[in-house]
């Protein structure tokens, strides 16, 4: 065999069997918490807030470092002189050490909650882009089934029009009707990369990485009522803790520290007649810093208003998750109401409907332009079926986020 044609072989059959299969991941919605929590990069950042905190927390409530103090002085008109050496350590004449560590203890609480709450909004996010998907996907798999339908009667006219039973321009219409829905799908296709888009960062998934969903909208069950301090409150609760326990600090640092010093001399000095003698003297100092001119009142002004600050967002955010959860619950029982409605009453009536009016034109007895539009509001019922089964559990979601639990 010439060279060229095996080496265009060989390729063919690269390219056909490739040496590494392009990897790819199988999600539930039950594993999305899983994932992010193993996975993501952002709430992994997050994470090192509490690192931070347990930093911050090792270096508060401490005495700071005692100095050492040296001197030597000297007589230029005679043989005299000495050396000091002294050690100095200042200590708080107030509570200051005890509130640091315990504003810090607050603060690790802080982080704690912050990072709780990270990855509540995170898995709340992915799994509205997972029930997303199961909605796309499902609607394409609705769609399918109506092309199949569309191309089934498209060939039943165009039968009937090479017989002279029906007209050319119905088989013209019944395959506009097919290739719209084909543009239906391209959408849907479009709507789903997306979708996806936002999914994978979400989980920590790489972009070429193909992802198979398991389940769909209709089979998700609902999340149980369950209703817990949400992280994001707990920390501004925190914050405010912090605030009171701020102002006692300023109120402590109106009196500075006290410094208290050891220390000995060596002395050398002239004892006429007798000559030089060497005196050793061993001393203690004590320093008050007096509040005259500062007593701190401005600091202790700001940290107040701090507080007030803090204790007002508590109740704006308690306010808000308040709304929120309401809001999300009254959305859940509304879409739950209108899916009711479509499966008992609309679907069946429009399943009715579009069955006559197809066994009529097929015993040429209808109109295909009233099937047409039959199908099409059978087929804008059952999307609507999947948008709402859809919109039912993205409030869901929200609903169970803004009350903090089932995470």
């Amino acid at each position: 065999m010439h060279p060229s044609i095996t080496a265009i072989a060989s390729l063919c059959l690269f390219a056909a069997h490739p040496l590494t299969a392009s990897p790819s991941e199988i999600l539930s919605f039950e594993s999305i918490s899983s994932r992010i929590r193993n996975h993501n990069p952002e709430l992994a950042a997050a994470g090192f807030r509490i690192d931070e905190a347990l930093g911050l927390a090792k270096q508060s409530g401490r005495l700071s470092n005692p100095s050492l103090e040296s001197g030597i002085s000297s007589n230029t008109r005679a043989n005299e002189g000495n050396i000091e050496i002294g050690l100095t350590q200042k200590f708080p004449l107030t509570d200051r050490l005890r509130i640091e560590k315990e504003i810090s203890a607050t603060e690790i609480q802080v982080a704690e909650a912050e990072v709780k709450n990270v990855e509540r909004l995170l898995i709340s996010d992915a799994r509205q882009e997972f029930v997303k998907i199961l909605a796309i996907r499902e609607r394409k798999s609705l769609l399918k089934q109506q092309q199949e339908l569309a191309i089934e009667l498209a060939e039943f006219i165009s039968e009937k029009s090479k017989q002279g039973e029906i007209s050319p321009l119905d088989a013209a219409q019944a395959k506009l009707a097919s290739l719209q829905l084909t543009t239906q799908e391209r959408l849907l296709n479009t709507e789903e990369t997306a979708a996806l888009g936002k999914l994978r960062p979400l989980l920590g998934i790489a972009p070429e990485t193909a992802v198979t969903l398991s389940g769909n909208p209709s089979t998700i069950a609902a999340s149980k009522n369950i209703s817990i301090e949400r992280p994001d409150l707990a920390a501004a609760k925190l914050h405010l803790r912090a605030t009171e326990a701020g102002i006692a600090l300023e109120r402590a640092n109106r009196r500075e520290d006290i410094a208290a010093s050891f220390f000995a001399t060596e002395e050398r000095s002239e004892d006429a007649p007798n000559g030089f003698d060497n005196e050793t003297i061993i001393g203690f100092k004590l320093s008050i810093p007096l509040p005259f001119w500062n007593n701190n009142q401005g600091n202790i002004d700001a940290a107040t208003a701090r507080h007030n600050r803090k204790e007002q967002e508590v109740k704006a955010l308690a306010n808000q998750i308040n709304h929120e959860s309401n809001t999300a619950l009254t959305e859940i029982r509304q879409w739950a109401a209108l899916i009711t409605e479509l499966e008992d009453k609309l679907l069946p009536l429009a399943k009715e409907q579009t069955d006559l009016l197809e066994k009529s034109y097929k015993q040429g007895q209808g109109d295909l332009q009233l099937v047409l539009n039959s199908r099409q509001q059978t087929l804008e019922l059952l999307a609507s079926k999947i948008d709402a089964t859809r919109e039912f559990h993205l409030a869901n979601i929200r609903h169970q986020a803004s009350r903090g639990g089932n995470f």
